[in-house]
């Protein structure tokens, strides 16, 4: 009969928690879930309560509940109750109808009343206690459940994030740098970000330590291509239709170049130059070089042709070998130097408009596949070709169909990109979830490896390498160090459902304590003060929160103290762990007594008496039921206690549950016989036995997936901090290669308009442009060790020209040094008189104010303010002399060949209106453009060593400050014809020459002094 109900309730549950499985159905329904649950708790009360019922009336036997310990634990800890709430009310459902039984079944036996009184109430203590412990059990899991989901999709969204900003670092960081350069400057760069913060974030002076990034290619080809009739282009369009132009023109040879897997080096205005078999060797580099020639002649006519300008391009090609690399420590762009690479300059500037001029090792490469002409007569009169022995040819271009139409389609690559970075962060999200471990590794793969299961999937490899199997302790010791000293702010609510617990214990020990035994009712005093009293030290923080949170209150002194102290207690794992043991052994201790307290001789005499003579025995040593209950609770109190070690509460919990079964069940066999059984054909010791492990047991399980999430978030929150220090240093990376891409105040703006795929351009009324070339200088390959020292040098100079003197290093072109200043949009021509004493630039601006201040008597205009940039930028060519200078004298004091440098400097500067903009798609590239860029480059070009070469117009600003500029005479500007240009007066120790300062200064020996000044 008894099996018949416990396989038919077994089915009913069975099927009850089935429907549950369909977990569409119960997100359609979630009144199943309730039901369900509802329906398998009371199954199993009636089974357990009709049992003990028809043994009682029919067979008189008085048995004990069985599963009510049972049923409170799985409606907690195993019921599909989604909320908090609803399980507390079915289990008080239960414990209710269970004391109510419980009372009933007692008053049928026909006991006293006082006995009935008393264990009625340790039955209602213990029934409060065990829904109070799975009630905390149940939220802790809740609280780890929703945390450890929060700790996931965090980790994961910051991986996604940390991937996203590593693909865009290194999407920008191939923009100017190839890869196998660019993995060197990358590390770099976060690796002095680490160390300015292990330095406090102190900045360093130090110039660049890495070892010069330049590569020797010995099999490639270079082409260089310049646009015909650049220059009146940027003096008849404005800024947005001539960067639209640029941008297309620009676009398209990226995109071909890709196409055609050349890589492009940089463009200079009107000059683009790029190099095919650079980054992958390429037998056909050649070939490749001279198809985007011709690719680029029929772009730029399909361009002329749409928006009817009068535009053409020359193309040279020649084969050879080169340097490659990195020169400088800011603004990084990759460069090329060589022989081969002059000669292909050359024979780009002697070629024909619409042709491909190459020269003949090019032609033996590319194998007749084209028809040749012989090349220009500007090539064969050329000295610089003539000298290297170099024969052209020149190649015509064919109009090929359907070209223009392939390449349109990849001219939004770069936009492209983003984008999908952007679309695609949903579904890495949703697909990093799934990988996210569920729970420990210990039994499920035992099994599956055991049973070889088919459809066993193993944890990811962190949970599996990280945590142990059974205890669940981090193999890292650190780890696991740092995990078990986080604070516990839980501490004062496992106080408090250890108290209970103890309680229940002293009124139990009061209730069986029918001798009145004083000194356990002086123990049982202490217990309850001394655990009242941590209870209190506990809560007395949250009680005066309580009470005072609406108002402002100022605590006492014995207050303070006491909140240092539970901040101190909570914060301390050896203090929690002293509190914890200390409620365990006060535990043992009541158990203890209860057991001490029972005279067996006496209990037996008095059993033998009842049955011999048939009456009811008087002498009752304990209730072995409610003291086995109560074990239970106090094996809860060792498992959910918060913030203890794993290994301790299952050590403690076991060494409790075996010292207890094996007194309890060897020495009182007689009482536990005595207190009755669950069922009559069940011993009564195997149901107490039963009761134990199954609550160790159940307790275990739920506590290891509790610690298992409980760990792995942690491990989560370490790494996410990792994650997050990573991104934040890459983020801090790609704002320093976007700022050695773009200038400082383009950044920002440049990504927004990126974000929109939109264009940016700028257009400035006055801008000084500056370049510096150094002469005489070979780039083999010792001086480009040279070159980089002085480029790293100059740099160093632009640190003292920020903020409103800022001078922004546009690029390098061999050996020439290109500069700005002026560009920026918050450039209000105001410059601030907050300097520091005994740098250059501050002392030669202030004195060129107070000279322009005197000669405008007062009258300082907007104009003549933006017109300091010409100061600002001719006193930063100085010190680029002066910095030349030092490395001079620093070279010639080493043991080396003094042939090896023995370089001067050229300077031209002019200024005027500027437009600059962003082009480029494959590779983003920030350019000026304008008659001011144009005439310092020739101002460079028909410059003299040693001297700041400077227009008409510049020098007449330059006079405004006081500096004194000497008439050099009618020079030849290419494009221009002959016009006026002036020197900058300069001292033989490099000092500006002031009007009015030359005849004090006539007796110098200042190589300006014969020149005529303005």
């Amino acid at each position: 009969m008894d099996m018949i109900c416990y396989m038919v309730s077994t089915v009913i549950v069975i099927l009850a928690m089935w429907v549950n499985v369909n977990v569409k159905l119960g997100l359609k329904h979630k009144w199943l879930k309730y039901v369900t649950s509802t329906t398998a708790a009371l199954c199993v009360l009636l089974v357990d309560m009709g049992t003990n019922f028809y043994h009682e009336h029919f067979d008189d036997w008085a048995l004990g509940t069985f599963f009510d310990t049972y049923i409170i634990i799985m409606i907690y800890m195993f019921f599909p109750i989604p909320d908090i709430p609803p399980a507390m009310g079915l289990a008080a459902i239960m414990s209710a109808m269970y004391i109510i039984y419980y009372v009933v079944f007692l008053g049928s036996l026909g006991l006293g009343e006082h006995s009935r009184f008393g264990e009625t109430i340790e039955i209602l203590f213990y029934y409060i206690s065990l829904n109070m412990m799975c009630t905390y059990f149940l939220i802790m899991r809740e609280i780890v459940v929703r945390a450890s989901f929060l700790d996931r999709h965090q980790y994961v969204m910051e991986d996604i994030a940390l991937r996203s900003a590593r693909a865009t670092e290194r999407i920008f960081l191939h923009t100017i740098l190839p890869p196998q350069i660019a993995q060197p400057i990358q590390d770099e760069i976060q690796n002095r970000i680490k160390i300015a913060q292990k330095h406090h974030d102190l900045p360093s002076n130090n110039k660049r330590d890495r070892v010069i990034a330049i590569q020797m290619h010995p099999n490639v080809s270079i082409l260089y291509a310049d646009i015909v009739n650049y220059t009146h282009l940027t003096t008849t369009l404005s800024v947005k239709e001539l960067v639209t132009l640029l941008h297309e023109l620009y676009a398209r040879f990226d995109n071909a170049a890709s196409r055609y897997a050349v890589q492009r080096i940089k463009f200079l205005g009107d000059c683009y130059y790029c190099v095919a078999g650079l980054i992958k060797p390429d037998p056909a580099h050649a070939i490749c070089c001279v198809k985007l020639g011709l690719c680029m002649i029929d772009i730029i006519r399909e361009v002329r042709d749409e928006v009817q300008i009068g535009i053409d391009i020359r193309v040279g090609v020649h084969s050879g070998s080169l340097f490659a690399g990195v020169l400088g420590s800011t603004k990084l762009q990759y460069d090329i130097w060589g022989q081969d690479v002059l000669i292909a300059n050359k024979l780009e500037a002697t070629g024909m408009p619409g042709q491909v001029h190459v020269s003949e090792r090019t032609l033996q490469m590319i194998k007749n596949m084209y028809e040749v002409y012989p090349g220009s007569e500007a090539a064969r009169e050329d000295a610089y070709l003539q000298k290297h022995n170099i024969i052209t040819y020149l190649i015509i271009s064919i109009n090929d169909k359907g070209k223009g139409t392939e390449l349109d389609s990849e001219s939004n690559d770069s936009f492209n990109v983003i984008q999908h970075q952007e679309s695609s962060s949903g579904l890495l999200l949703s697909e990093e979830l799934k990988k996210m471990p569920l729970g420990p590794n210990g039994f499920s793969l035992l099994f599956g490896k055991l049973f070889n299961l088919k459809n066993h999937q193993e944890l990811p490899s962190m949970s599996r390498v990280e945590i142990g199997t059974f205890f669940l302790n981090f193999r890292n010791p650190a780890l696991e160090y740092n995990y078990l000293h986080q604070p516990d702010y839980m501490f004062k609510y496992s106080v408090l459902l250890a108290w209970c617990c103890a309680m229940s214990l002293i009124y139990l020990h009061l209730v069986v304590d029918d001798k009145h035994n004083s000194s356990g009712f002086y123990f049982d005093i202490l217990t309850f003060v001394t655990l009242s009293l941590i209870l209190l030290l506990a809560w007395y923080k949250k009680i005066c929160f309580w009470r005072y949170s609406m108002h402002y209150h100022n605590y006492s002194p014995l207050s303070c103290t006491i909140f240092r102290m539970v901040d101190n207690l909570q914060c301390s794992l050896f203090k929690r762990i002293t509190v914890y043991i200390y409620f365990m052994i006060t535990y043992i201790l009541i158990v203890y007594m209860i057991l001490d307290d029972c005279n067996k001789a006496e209990f037996q005499l008095a059993l033998i008496e009842s049955i011999l003579y048939k009456y009811d025995q008087d002498c009752k040593c304990f209730p072995p039921w409610q003291l086995t209950c109560s074990v239970v609770l106090i094996i809860f109190m060792t498992i959910i206690f918060t913030r203890i070690p794993f290994t301790m509460k299952i050590i403690v919990s076991l060494f409790i549950s075996v010292i207890y079964s094996s007194i309890f069940l060897y020495q009182f066999d007689d009482v536990i016989n005595d207190g009755g059984t669950t069922n009559p054909y069940f011993p009564a010791e195997y149901a107490h036995l039963i009761m134990i492990i199954f609550t160790i047991c159940t307790l275990y399980l739920q506590e290891r997936q509790a610690e298992f999430n409980n760990k792995i978030n942690y491990k989560w929150r370490e790494e996410l901090l990792k994650k997050q220090e990573d991104a934040r240093i890459t983020d801090q990376s790609i704002t320093i290669l976007l700022h050695n891409i773009l200038p400082a105040h383009v950044v920002n703006v440049y990504l927004t308009s990126v974000a929109k795929c939109e264009l940016y351009y700028e257009d400035y009324e006055m801008v000084a442009v500056m370049f510096a070339s150094l002469q005489n200088f070979d780039l083999t390959l010792p001086n480009l060790h040279i070159l980089n020292d002085i480029i790293v040098q100059f740099d160093q100079i632009l640190y003292f020209y920020r903020d409103d003197n800022l001078v922004e290093k546009i690029k390098i072109v061999g050996c020439t040094y290109m500069a700005a200043c002026g560009l920026d949009l918050r450039f209000s021509s105001l410059i601030s008189d907050e300097t520091g004493i005994g740098d250059s630039v501050f002392q030669e601006i202030h004195r060129g104010r107070v000279s322009a201040e005197s000669t405008q008597r007062g009258n300082y205009t907007l104009t003549e303010k933006r017109e300091e940039v010409v100061l600002v930028l001719t006193t930063f060519a100085l010190d680029l002399m002066r910095t030349l200078w030092v490395c001079k004298n620093n070279y010639m004091n080493l043991s080396i060949d003094r042939a090896v440098f023995n370089a001067d400097i050229s300077i031209g500067i002019s200024c005027g209106e500027v437009m600059a903009g962003v082009v480029g798609a494959s590779q983003v590239h920030y350019d000026i453009w304008g008659n001011a860029v144009n005439m310092a480059s020739r101002m460079d070009s028909t410059g003299v060593a040693g001297e700041i070469q400077v227009t008409e117009e510049t020098a007449v600003i330059l006079s405004k400050y006081g500096i004194e500029c000497n008439y050099r005479g009618m020079t030849f500007v290419k494009g221009l014809g002959m016009l006026p240009t002036y020197f900058v007066g300069i001292t033989s120790s490099f000092e500006f020459v002031y009007i009015g300062e030359k005849s004090l200064m006539s007796n110098s020996s200042n190589p300006h002094s014969s020149e005529a000044s303005t």
